[in-house]
């Protein structure tokens, strides 16, 4: 009776500093506490082992063979490990040349890694099957055409290549390294805005953020001195504190208050009469970004989970045997009930980077790091199939500045379900065709 383990998403190697392994050590001693194990067992790696996508500089065929010389100690425990339980890796969308190259297969084999270069395989627990595979054939960003055609290529890769791994190039240019986490940045729509976040907080000059946030700040009192203002004039409001000229009673600090709230009441006003043509313009931007299948962030997360849930009931009703589909690719871990069967999310060990809304909402929202070192373990066990769930303890480096710790006091990110450390599996789960 085997003891499967399942992870996906290291992500190791890339350019420049992408080639940097955070969680290495903790990698290193999860292959250690495998290879203690007396039980039978096999490690799976649903794909996405290693960043190849990131990997611009490298253009032939020896990208295993420089992340195995960078990461020397990672790639010896993968040997040791290897020599006392099976070690399968699936290919993935990042490492999608593994289903191309045939070299890599025996390159992998010399650090006792069996590559499987499939879309998906199956494991059989209890007598019953569990469908294992990366996922990205049901992202449509990431899905090729024509799997084992290395030249056959989907969007995502355009999009790393050109970008993810230029920003590992470019890592050190900045003041501080917040382009090292491009790639945990997930859904990939969601760039845009945490690159907006990291100037204002770390790239845009102090002196302009420093009179940019109390404009900011000012802009939203404005708002309400320009309403109460608007209600006085209108007798909606029996009152007259809203035509109180600080400037009068407060001398020099008085008349810039004023000056401040007069620009601010300004710009309000033009706003208003900008809002009717700005209001259809962004209309019809969303409208055109979900014609491309572009949505909102929780739109598309929402989207994407459909999809693989989708996904595993067309693998439930077509091969009734499968109780378990177990995928990764979308770096969320999770594990749903669909009906008698589950579907399992395996998430990642890359840093993962959790938007907070600011309280000024004029300003960026701020991403807040964190690490879930997560696996699953799946076992034959008294009453049917055991599935586990446990994460490694690690903490993210604090490195937000204290003006991003100001803008979400009191908020926080929104949270993940839950997933229970031990689930038990009926083996005698009912055929649905019977």
């Amino acid at each position: 009776m085997t003891t499967y383990y399942f992870i996906s998403d290291l992500h190791i190697g890339g350019d420049g500093t992408l080639d940097e392994c955070d969680f290495e050590e903790e990698l290193i001693a999860f292959l250690r506490r495998l290879a203690d194990d007396p039980r039978p067992a096999e490690l799976i790696i649903i794909g996405d082992a290693f960043g190849l996508w990131e990997m611009t500089q490298v253009t032939d065929d020896t990208k295993i063979q420089r992340i195995a010389r960078t990461h020397p100690e990672l790639f010896e425990q993968f040997r040791e490990t290897g020599r006392r339980i099976r070690i399968t890796l699936l290919p993935g969308n990042h490492d999608y040349e593994l289903a191309c190259v045939p070299s890599y297969k025996d390159e992998l084999a010399e650090f006792n890694i069996r590559l499987e270069p499939q879309i998906h395989i199956t494991r059989e627990v209890a007598g019953r099957t569990l469908w294992i595979e990366h996922g990205n054939q049901h992202d449509k960003f990431n899905a090729f055409p024509d799997f084992g055609n290395r030249y056959g290529m989907p969007s995502g890769y355009f999009i790393t290549a050109s970008t993810v791994a230029a920003a590992g190039r470019s890592a050190q240019r900045g003041r501080s390294p917040w382009l090292n986490d491009l790639e945990s940045v997930y859904p990939n729509e969601e760039i845009p805005f945490w690159m907006w976040s990291n100037y204002f907080y770390k790239e845009m000059g102090p002196l302009l953020r420093w009179c940019l946030v109390p404009f900011l700040l000012l802009l939203s009192i404005s708002a309400m001195v320009w309403v109460g203002q608007s209600l006085e004039d209108a007798g909606t409001l029996h009152t007259a504190i809203f035509r109180v000229s600080p400037g009068k009673n407060f001398g020099v600090p008085g008349r810039l208050l004023d000056w401040i709230i007069w620009v601010d009441t300004t710009v309000i006003s033009l706003l208003l009469i900008l809002a009717i043509p700005l209001y259809l313009l962004a209309r019809d931007i969303r409208g055109t970004f979900r014609r491309y299948g572009i949505e909102t962030r929780e739109g598309l997360k929402l989207e994407k989970d459909t999809a693989y849930v989708a996904a595993a009931k067309s693998v439930f009703e077509r091969h009734p045997a499968v109780v378990l589909y177990i995928y990764g690719h979308t770096h969320i871990p999770s594990m749903r009930e669909v009906g008698s069967r589950y579907v399992i999310n395996t998430g990642t060990w890359l840093k993962r980077l959790d938007r907070v809304r600011a309280n000024l909402r004029l300003v960026p929202d701020v991403y807040v790091p964190s690490y879930r070192l997560n696996w699953f373990t799946v076992k034959q066990g008294t009453g049917g199939i055991h599935v586990s769930y446990q994460v490694l303890p690690k903490e993210a480096e604090d490195d937000l500045s204290w003006l991003e710790k100001l803008m979400i006091v009191g908020r926080h990110k929104v949270e993940e379900q839950q997933i229970p450390s031990e689930t038990v599996i009926d083996a005698q789960v009912e055929d649905p065709h019977e």
